[in-house]
């Protein structure tokens, strides 16, 4: 199959991490329910990668359950900052190096606190954003921990 080489396939594969590739057709605000529904998986594997800031203007990624959303008052408890809110899109890109719908954890531009969902480690396999639109990786959900030190956090609702 051939799929685009983002900068996340790079950090993948300079890690030498295994994954499969899967491509599907992007739809403008169809999020994690169109690419699950497309590639036919529960909407629950997959991962997204939604980046936050703390009332002192520092960046963080969350990994999220696709079906779940994130509790900004117990992330902003957990990490002990007033508040908590999404990164604009433009400062997004700015720090990471992406694109909205095309966020990937792997081979940021800015390396930024990673907090995941505990349940996700629970899964045989994740899908989760390659780095560009309409482009998911499969993978292992440990790799999470191992390549990103991705820290555990109970905060999806």
């Amino acid at each position: 199959m051939d799929y685009p080489i983002t900068t996340a396939v790079r950090f993948l594969r300079e890690k030498k991490v295994e994954f499969v590739p899967h491509l599907y057709e992007y739809v403008e605000k169809g999020g994690t329910r169109e690419s699950a529904r497309q590639l036919g998986i529960d909407e629950h594997r997959v991962v997204k990668t939604l980046v936050f800031e703390t009332s002192e203007k520092a960046p963080l990624i969350v990994l999220m359950h696709g079906d779940k959303e994130v509790s900004t008052k117990k992330l902003a408890r957990f990490i002990g900052v007033k508040s908590v809110e999404p990164a604009t899109p433009e400062k997004l890109s700015k720090l990471i190096g992406y694109v909205a719908g095309g966020t990937s954890p792997f081979g940021t531009r800015t390396d930024l606190p990673v907090y995941f969902e505990k349940t996700i480690v629970e899964l045989e396999t994740i899908y989760i954003n390659g780095g560009k639109r309409g482009f998911l990786i499969e993978g292992d959900p440990r790799l999470l921990t191992g390549i990103l030190n991705a820290v555990p956090v109970e905060i999806g609702i």
